[in-house]
């Protein structure tokens, strides 16, 4: 897999491929990057590529970026999305976007960033979804993945963590406490694992 661009809702390279006002400069850089896909693939498959944009909880806002992307024809196989729920919304908003993205364009759809503090950090001035504790951000993680595995038809295909040894002041995002020990959220997915 191939991500064309990171969090591209705003463009890419200012200010030829810097949108809204640019969407034909956006729409070439992307194609190019497409095209370098397939040139570096030699005889090999191709490896899917996704658009990643940072709306994970905005329909809205989704809507209009893809519909405008779609009306070029770039070919790309997987959408992503940022969620970050202090940033994006609520679990209940993603949930309602999964359900638009599913059925709309018939992708599918990977979490490609999210996170949420193990100690206090975002809810300073507001309640929590979950406690900003090593617990709350277990159930954080195994609530949202949860909610992607119930995108229709299938299409949520997964969730990345971003990122998980991060160090400095945004180390409370990062799956391991002060002392290097692995957080509660590190055994989310071992359900999924093989034995």
């Amino acid at each position: 897999m191939v991500q064309i661009g990171n969090e591209v809702i705003n463009g890419m390279m200012w200010p030829d491929g810097k949108l809204p006002d640019n969407w034909d400069h956006f729409a070439e850089l992307v194609y190019a990057g497409v095209n370098g896909v397939d040139a570096g693939r030699g005889n090999g498959p191709r490896p899917k590529i996704m658009i990643h944009i940072d709306r994970g909880a905005d329909a809205k806002a989704t809507k209009a970026f893809f519909d405008k992307l779609n009306s070029y024809e770039i070919p790309y196989d997987i959408i992503g999305q940022s969620y970050y729920p202090w940033w994006h919304g609520s679990l209940n908003e993603l949930r309602q976007n999964l359900q638009f993205m599913a059925t709309e364009y018939q992708k599918d759809i990977i979490i490609v960033e999210t996170a949420y503090n193990w100690k206090p950090g975002n809810y300073i001035n507001k309640p929590p979804p979950f406690p900003e504790s090593p617990e709350g951000q277990r159930e954080f993680l195994d609530e949202l993945n949860r909610v992607v595995q119930e995108t229709p038809f299938g299409r949520g295909k997964g969730v990345m963590w971003w990122e998980p040894a991060v160090q400095g002041e945004l180390a409370i995002r990062g799956l391991f406490d002060d002392q290097n020990n692995s957080l509660p959220a590190m055994t989310v997915f071992d359900r999924f694992t093989r034995k």
